[in-house]
């Protein structure tokens, strides 16, 4: 038996321990996000799968491939019998390796299969699927119309050209409900087709999400009834729809239809009439 048969047999439960190391380590990191997660120890455990799954690599390709290096002699005449017998007991030594690397073999699959297992289960992080939450606000048919104290907003609380920012009541916290609110004259403003009872008295209401990157449009000049977003200078026209007319921003914002409430409250009539936010999100569900 040659010094480097005996060497590999050496190695074989050394390579394996490593990778049963990474197997342990990999386990020990999917049992520990299960629990709550500690940075720390997932940072070692990590290290540790990684770096035995790298070590049985390192010595697999060191000690147990057959030692170099191999000249194949092209000579007419047939090879002497002791070069014959060498090549026989080589052959037999690679027939008894065979079964130490087909273990070697299970062992690395072990080690991967951990490892893929701890590298899918934090999925979980990404939380629940959206579903058509991303589509909808908190306003709802009846919501009433609220300053960012809670006061409720009256037809009578703002002058043509006045602007405030409101939300629905009782969700003043929503950010994607928060909306601004103009009152225009009446006698310059032509309702688009459609929303004919969606602006009491000139009240128009809008999403205040830049439907270019999301930036909230706080800006209102009466002289052109525009609103702007100061991020990146979108301008919208509040007469026409809010549809953009100058800037990045391509898609109008999102309209909310009021109504005057018996109780002479600003009420929504329903939610936005289309989702609020970058354009991306109007490609549908």
């Amino acid at each position: 038996m040659s010094r480097r048969s005996g060497a590999s047999r050496g190695y074989v439960g050394a390579i394996a321990g490593a990778f049963a190391l990474s197997a342990a380590a990999s386990v020990g990191l999917t049992v520990l996000y299960a629990l709550g997660g500690q940075p720390q120890i997932e940072g070692g455990l990590i290290g540790v799968g990684l770096g035995s799954l790298a070590l049985g690599f390192v010595w697999w390709g060191k000690h147990i491939p057959p030692a170099g290096p191999f000249v194949e002699e092209r000579e007419p005449m047939a090879s002497p019998t002791v070069e014959r017998q060498t090549f026989e007991e080589d052959f037999a030594r690679t027939e008894a390796a065979i079964p130490r690397r087909r273990f070697l073999g299970r062992m690395l699959l072990v080690a991967l299969g951990a490892l893929a297992a701890a590298a899918v289960f934090p999925i979980r992080s990404l939380g629940p699927k959206p579903g058509r939450s991303l589509f909808q606000t908190a306003w709802r048919r009846g919501s009433r119309l609220v300053t960012s104290e809670g006061a409720p907003v009256a037809a009578t609380n703002l002058p043509v050209g006045g602007v405030l920012t409101v939300f629905p009541e009782g969700h003043t916290g929503a950010a994607d409900s928060q909306t601004i609110l103009v009152r225009v004259d009446l006698s310059t403003f032509q309702p688009l087709p459609g929303r004919e009872s969606w602006s009491p008295d000139g009240y128009l209401a809008y999403s205040k999400i830049c439907t270019h990157a999301g930036c909230p449009v706080g800006l209102y000049e009466q002289s052109s009834n525009s609103l702007f977003c100061p991020c990146h200078q979108s301008v919208f026209d509040v007469l026409e729809g809010a549809k953009p007319i100058g800037g990045p921003a391509t898609r109008p914002l999102p309209q909310l239809p009021l109504e005057v409430g018996t109780d002479g409250f600003l009420r929504a009539q329903d939610d936005y009439s289309e989702p609020v936010g970058p354009g991306f999100w109007n490609e549908g569900p």
